[in-house]
């Protein structure tokens, strides 16, 4: 992940402000916002090691209770007054109980999707400025579920945003910025992470460092990310296992849920 150090930055959904800190030791405590999805008193009190009162008194604008599928949320910053948003390890939390998966009708991997959806399309339509680069970027992990959620081609369709391409997240250009279980005050392993970008305004030949993936190419498989097919034989082969179907099934589901999508 490369960042202007001109750039207006907003953090969303960064569960103990750690990464957020870890910005304001690199930019202009002006120049950055940072968001939770908790209360403060939940976040003090979920996260020991929290870094809530450290951007406080640095004078860095905190957001509490900022949830990124709601316009409300949105709607609390400047408008049009940021040039990249930047979502880390986004994963909704696991249901509470049975019943109130039962409830849901949409599938795990629907949501999360939906998710990483709405956090693109409400960040351009409410914060980020059209004079400015105009990127959102959402950094992800390269293994189950995260890579059954076709981000690199599902999340904008029918949207005017382009995927630009994606880098290697590497967390030794944020010292202090520890990953945390979603829900949880315990931190997780470092792991490989890739920083995927998007904009409806900036080209990938104005950020040089972005790389386009492999499997996105002719006689591929994006849902599986599996490819080249030598043949037809090949093809077909990977067409019929267990994986593909699986993953066309995640993709049928979402087509489904977007036939019904309403976007304000």
């Amino acid at each position: 992940m490369k960042l202007n150090k001109q750039w207006r930055i907003l953090t969303v959904g960064d569960g103990d402000l750690s990464f957020s800190h870890a910005l304001s030791l690199q930019f202009p405590h002006s120049q950055l916002t940072a968001s939770v999805y908790d209360s403060e008193n939940v976040l003090l009190n979920k996260y020991k090691d929290n870094s809530y009162n450290s951007l406080k008194e640095n004078q860095v604008k905190v957001l509490t209770e900022f949830d990124v599928t709601e316009p409300s949320s949105w709607q609390r910053v400047a408008s049009h007054s940021i040039d990249v948003v930047i979502f880390q390890f986004p994963l909704i939390p696991a249901f509470s109980d049975f019943d109130d998966f039962k409830q849901q009708k949409l599938s795990v991997n629907t949501l999360n999707r939906r998710l990483l959806r709405l956090f693109i399309h409400f960040a351009h339509q409410n914060v980020l400025d059209p004079n400015g680069p105009m990127l959102c970027i959402i950094t992800s992990k390269d293994v189950k579920p995260y890579c059954e959620w076709d981000i690199e081609s599902s999340l904008t369709q029918d949207l005017d945003i382009n995927y630009l391409g994606q880098s290697v997240f590497n967390i030794n250009d944020f010292p202090g910025y520890k990953i945390r279980n979603v829900d949880r005050d315990k931190h997780v392993k470092d792991t490989s992470g890739i920083s995927y970008v998007w904009s409806a305004k900036t080209t990938s030949d104005e950020l040089p460092h972005l790389s386009r993936p492999h499997y996105l190419s002719d006689n591929h498989c994006r849902f599986c990310r599996a490819g080249p097919f030598l043949t037809d034989k090949d093809k077909l082969a990977h067409t019929n296992s267990k994986k593909h179907k699986n993953m066309k099934k995640h993709h049928d589901d979402w087509m489904e849920y977007l036939k019904s999508e309403t976007l304000s």
